[in-house]
């Protein structure tokens, strides 16, 4: 679970887009990112949306590493993974068949709280992290407090009968069924459950995500 603490809206100004860190929020009046589109600091209104003050921002050019490491930054932000194990997913995925970039999206995507956020049970990846770990959610009938499981095909995930009780639960019904389910799980609201029917195909995955100078900026390291 990732230990960031303070104002998030800082996060979606240094990546200069948003990132939608807290949910419904984020598509109201009140998102902060709308008001301040600058990146933060010192020098960041004088920087504009996109970059810092210095030498090279006037001409807009952006070295190769800059690039890479905001590819990288920008997922670890929307996952809500810390560096050290956003390496480790890194590595996995160059073990596995296939592309590296791919492999590491599906991974991120594989971890329980983003599962549960694709199901609707949360507004952000962060509430459903918070949700997970105070224990309200099963995996194939057994109760878990781990938001970054990673799921494998085939695995169940319900909100915990005793769980299902609280008003939470019980008003979440009407805000999930608005949200569009990934067609790589499937979700029956009457018995608040979700499955993983497959891994995502690239093309279900967020599109802004740039895995290719994900995989250059760690096999420059």
């Amino acid at each position: 679970m990732t230990n960031k603490f303070g104002p998030v809206c800082k996060l979606c100004r240094r990546e200069s887009e948003k990132l939608y860190l807290k949910g419904e929020r984020c598509f109201s009046p009140k998102c902060s990112y709308e008001k301040r589109d600058y990146v933060p600091g010192q020098h960041g209104r004088t920087a504009g949306r996109g970059g810092r003050k210095g030498k090279g921002a006037g001409t807009g050019r952006i070295s190769d590493f800059a690039r890479q490491l905001r590819a990288k930054q920008k997922a670890r932000r929307i996952y809500g993974v810390l560096e050290r194990q956003f390496r480790r997913y890194y590595e996995t995925a160059l073990g596995r068949r296939g592309l590296t970039g791919l492999n590491l999206l599906q991974i991120l995507e594989a971890r329980l709280d983003n599962v549960v956020f694709r199901l609707g049970f949360a507004s952000s990846r962060s509430q459903a992290r918070l949700l997970v770990t105070h224990g309200h959610f099963t995996v194939n009938g057994r109760r878990t407090d781990v938001p970054s499981m990673l799921l494998k095909q085939g695995d169940e995930i319900c909100v915990r009968e005793g769980s299902a009780r609280l008003a939470y639960f019980k008003n979440i019904g009407e805000a999930a069924e608005k949200r569009n389910v990934p067609s790589w799980l499937s979700r029956d609201l009457q018995k608040m459950s979700g499955a993983v029917a497959r891994f995502p195909e690239r093309a279900e995955i967020d599109g802004s995500l740039d895995e290719q100078l994900i995989v250059e900026y760690y096999s420059r390291r």
